[in-house]
C-alpha cells in the first residue's frame, strides 16, 4: 500500500525543480547576449580602440627588426696550433686590459724562438767578421796605393831631371826612355790599384749587404714569433665583459680557433636587416627610432652593406644613448629608419591594419551610434601615424582595433556600454 508523500517533502522538491529551472534560463540567456554579441552587429564602444583624423606632420619612415649588439666587441683567436692549459676567467667576468684570461701550450714556439735568437747572434758576428775583414784589405789596398802613387811622384821627378840633363848636354836620350818606361809602368801599376780598390768597395758593398738583408729576414721572422708568443699569452685587450672563453682545458686547439670574445656592455649598437626592396630608403647618416618595449629612442644609421644576401639588406644603427639602461645585449628590437618629412597632412595612428603599404584599406567610420565600412586612401607613413590621401576628414572618428571578423558587414551598431 502506497504512502502519501508529506507536503513538506513536496515542497522541497518543488523548489528545487524551480531552481533547475532558474539556473538553466539564466545561463542560455548569458550565452544568447554573448552569442549576439560575437555574431551580431552591435559593438559596445568602450572595447574599441577609436581616434579621431587630424591634421600634423608625418616622419616618413621604413621598418626593419634589429638585435641590440656590444658597440665594440674584439673576438681572441689562438694564433697557433695549440692546446688549453688553464683557465682564468668565466663568461660574465668584467676583466681589465691585459688581464690573462687564459694559458695555452707554448713550448714549441719558445724553443723555437730561443734558436732563432741564437742563429741572430751568430749572424750578426758573422757579419761583423766581414766588416772587419773587408775593411782590413781595403786598408791594405790603399796603402798600397799611396806607396805606389809616391814611387810614380819620385819617377817623375827622376824623368824631369833626365830632361833638364839632356837639354844642358849632361844626359842622354837612353836615360830619357828609361825613365819614361819606369814612370809609365808606375802610373798603370797605380791606376790598376785604383780600380782593385773601387772594385773591393763594391764587392764588399754587396757582401754586407746580403748579410745585412739576411739579418733584416732573420729580424722580421723574430719579430712575428715574438708577436705570436706574445698573442698566444692570451690577455684581455680592453676593459670590457668576458662573454665567451673556452673552458675545455686540454683541447686542441688549431691556429684561428677562437677562444674568447670581450664586449663593452655597456655602448650598444642595432644590428639590423630589411629587405631589398627598400634599400634605397636607406642611407649613412640617416635617423632612426629605435622601440623596445616602452622604450623609445633616436638613433643614427652608421653602415650599410652594398651587398644583397638572399633578398636581405644589413646595416647597423647606433643609438644616440648608447648606454641607455633599457638596452641590453641580445634584446630584439624594432627600426624605423626616417627617409621624408611631410606637414600638415591628414593623419591616423598607425597599427596592425596598415599592413600592405600605401594603397586602398576597409577602415570603419564611427558615426551616430553606428560604423560604416568605407574605402580608404592610405599613403606613406611613420611608426607613428599613417596618412590619409582620400576618403576621410578632419574630425572622422575611425576604428584602429582589429576588425576582421566583421569583413562581411557594411554597418555595425555601436553602443555607449
Amino acid at each position: 500500500m502506497d504512502r502519501e508523500i508529506p507536503a513538506e517533502v513536496k515542497k522541497q522538491k518543488m523548489l528545487k525543480r524551480l531552481l533547475r529551472l532558474a539556473v538553466t534560463g539564466t545561463a542560455a540567456t548569458a550565452a544568447l547576449l554573448i552569442l549576439s554579441r560575437v555574431l551580431g552587429n552591435d559593438l559596445h564602444e568602450n572595447e574599441l580602440f577609436i581616434r579621431k583624423v587630424d591634421r600634423g606632420p608625418i616622419e616618413i619612415s621604413v621598418s626593419a627588426s634589429g638585435k641590440l649588439m656590444p658597440l665594440q666587441e674584439e673576438i681572441i683567436v689562438t694564433p697557433i696550433n695549440t692546446r688549453i692549459l688553464e683557465v682564468y676567467k668565466n663568461p660574465g667576468d668584467s676583466v681589465d686590459k691585459g688581464d690573462p684570461l687564459l694559458k695555452l701550450e707554448l713550448a714549441s714556439v719558445e724553443t723555437e724562438y730561443r734558436q732563432k735568437l741564437d742563429e741572430r747572434e751568430m749572424m750578426k758576428s758573422k757579419l761583423e767578421q766581414a766588416r772587419v775583414r773587408l775593411n782590413g784589405t781595403i786598408s791594405e789596398l790603399e796603402m798600397q796605393r799611396r806607396v805606389k802613387s809616391m814611387q810614380a811622384k819620385q819617377l817623375y821627378t827622376d824623368l824631369q831631371d833626365e830632361r833638364y840633363l839632356d837639354s844642358i848636354g849632361a844626359g842622354t836620350p837612353d836615360k830619357i826612355r828609361r825613365a819614361e818606361l819606369n814612370y809609365e809602368e808606375t802610373k798603370l801599376e797605380l791606376q790598376l790599384l785604383e780600380q782593385k780598390i773601387e772594385n773591393e768597395h763594391k764587392n764588399a758593398r754587396a757582401e754586407l749587404r746580403v748579410q745585412e738583408l739576411e739579418l733584416g729576414i732573420l729580424d722580421k721572422t723574430l719579430e712575428e714569433k715574438a708577436r705570436l708568443l706574445k698573442d698566444a699569452r692570451i690577455l684581455s685587450p680592453r676593459k670590457a665583459t668576458l662573454t665567451f672563453i673556452n673552458r675545455q682545458i686540454g683541447s686542441q686547439v688549431p691556429q684561428g680557433t677562437q677562444v674568447a670574445v670581450v664586449s663593452d656592455l655597456t655602448r650598444l649598437k642595432v644590428d639590423c636587416e630589411i629587405g631589398d626592396q627598400h634599400r634605397e630608403k636607406l642611407s649613412v647618416g640617416a635617423k632612426a627610432v629605435i622601440k623596445t618595449g616602452d622604450t623609445e629612442l633616436r638613433g643614427t644609421v652608421v653602415t650599410v652593406t652594398p651587398s644583397v644576401t638572399n633578398g636581405i639588406v644589413y646595416f647597423t644603427v647606433v643609438p644616440d644613448e648608447a648606454d641607455h639602461p633599457g638596452l641590453r645585449s641580445g634584446l630584439s628590437v624594432d627600426i624605423h629608419v626616417l627617409y621624408g618629412l611631410r606637414q600638415n597632412v591628414l593623419r591616423i595612428p598607425n597599427g596592425t591594419f596598415f599592413k600592405y603599404g600605401p594603397g586602398l584599406y576597409d577602415l570603419w567610420i564611427v558615426r551616430e551610434g553606428r560604423a560604416e565600412k568605407r574605402e580608404v586612401s592610405l599613403g606613406e607613413s611613420s611608426y607613428e601615424y599613417v596618412e590619409i590621401t582620400d576618403g576621410l576628414n578632419e574630425g572622422d572618428r575611425v576604428i584602429l582595433s582589429d576588425m576582421e571578423r566583421y569583413k562581411d558587414k557594411q554597418t555595425l551598431k555601436i553602443r555607449k556600454n
